[in-house]
């Protein structure tokens, strides 16, 4: 009977693997053609017919960004930014997160409600608000006028988040620190959030993915290249008469390795809190 069983789930397993081998080959392809055309010069990405990897392997597109101290510039602004808003993000939402899940205070529903609905507003909307509120604050192309519009949409998903992972932990643990004689914020810095860094991992790496790919804003509250960030930057490589495509490719390349690289580092705890922050709301 376990024999059969085994084979049962062999054939099930071998069946799912099947199946996505052929998504896995869809999402993939564009991803290795961005990486080889990234080696290729322009020349040998226009060849016809179109070659997946190029006889010459060059490396002059990673060494027009490399050595153009502009282009760099825009991936310590995209850093320095993404960083920023993610570290600032989760200051605010932890306690904010453990207070609409502990406490009951009034228009506490109408915040929560607040909060939720801002989800569902497109950024697009906001542009024109966005930019005038911006430009009255003197925060025009400036570090702080990203990070604060940055903020707006990275706080409503981060508290909604957090708020769902602490209801999933039990008040007992609040109730053991007060007796020892601790308080509320003993009891959240000490005791919940060792426990719920699953959770805020997972919100932080998300966070650092809209701050890292975010354009609209980015191109509108910023007007010199100084301030731009590495999804303007390659922008910036579509010239009127011609386009620098293996730049572009090694600069879309090198834009999505920070990603990876969290994603790969941190992917038990970003499933764990993705899946154990929806059980409870």
């Amino acid at each position: 009977m376990r024999k059969v069983q085994q084979r049962a789930r062999r054939r099930q397993k071998t069946l799912v693997i099947l199946a996505l081998i052929p998504g896995a080959l869809f999402a993939g392809f564009p991803v290795l053609w961005m990486f080889s055309n990234s080696f290729k010069s322009n020349s040998d990405i226009f060849a016809y017919p179109p070659k997946l990897f190029s006889k010459t392997f060059s490396w002059s597109a990673y060494s027009a960004i490399f050595g153009d101290s502009e282009k760099v510039r825009f991936f310590i602004n995209s850093y320095g930014i993404a960083i920023a808003v993610t570290i600032l993000t989760l200051l605010v939402s932890i306690p904010a997160a453990y207070t609409f899940s502990r406490f009951e205070f009034r228009f506490k529903k109408t915040l929560n409600g607040i909060i939720i609905s801002l989800q569902g507003i497109p950024p697009i909307t906001l542009m024109i608000p966005y930019f005038a509120l911006i430009v009255k604050l003197h925060f025009y192309n400036t570090y702080q006028g990203l990070i604060l519009t940055y903020m707006v949409f990275t706080l409503p998903y981060a508290i909604i988040m957090l708020t769902g992972y602490f209801n999933t932990l039990p008040r007992e643990l609040d109730e053991a620190v007060k007796i020892d004689g601790g308080n509320a914020m003993t009891a959240l810095w000490k005791v919940l959030v060792p426990i719920a860094i699953p959770g805020i991992v997972t919100v932080g790496i998300y966070n650092f993915m809209i701050c890292w790919n975010e354009f609209l804003f980015a191109l509108t509250l910023t007007k010199t290249n100084e301030m731009r960030t590495v999804p303007v930057g390659i922008q910036l490589l579509m010239g009127q008469h011609a386009y620098k495509w293996n730049e572009m490719m090694a600069m879309s390349a090198l834009g999505c390795l920070p990603v990876l690289v969290l994603f790969l580092f941190f992917q038990r705890y970003f499933v764990g809190g993705l899946t154990s922050g929806s059980v409870k709301a």
